[in-house]
């Protein structure tokens, strides 16, 4: 893990977490599977620089959507560690992730508009069903779901 400069702004786990509204444990965990660093005080105790904040806010946020830890950690990995991530480093991640955040938002938006269809329905009816699955053809693909 690279040196974290000494000269910006500090603040303590019982900080971050309150401002960032997450349990400390949970700042141990991220920081253990590497998505945010601390430096260790000579009392030994840890300190995360303000800027962990923000990348705290963006695994939230990520997750909120479904992105798995291991997805945002490798987006987090291309960050800078030295310094905190600029609007260009954002950017970048932002472009990186554009075509899949679009195709999430696609298999949303089908969810949404024929999930309540064939709930909402009751018909129960595998031959007038616009999505029937003759002799399953579809289970050939995989599990799960295959048309949303």
């Amino acid at each position: 893990m690279t040196e974290i400069p000494a000269d910006l702004p500090w603040l303590k786990p019982g900080e971050i977490a309150q401002r960032a509204g997450v349990a400390v444990s949970t700042l141990h965990y991220y920081e253990k599977i590497g998505l945010i660093q601390s430096r260790r005080t000579s009392g030994d105790r840890r300190e995360y620089r303000r800027d962990t904040l923000r990348l705290i806010a963006f695994i939230r946020a990520s997750q909120s959507l479904g992105i798995s830890l291991t997805q945002i950690k490798a987006a987090l990995d291309d960050l800078p560690h030295d310094d905190p991530p600029d609007k260009h480093d954002w950017a970048r991640l932002a472009r990186d992730w554009r075509e899949d955040l679009n195709a999430r938002i696609d298999r949303l938006v089908a969810l949404r508009d024929n999930l309540s269809n064939c709930i909402g329905c009751g018909c129960l009816s595998l031959t007038s069903c616009p999505y029937t699955n003759p002799d399953d053809v579809l289970g050939r693909e995989g599990p799960g779901a295959r048309r949303l």
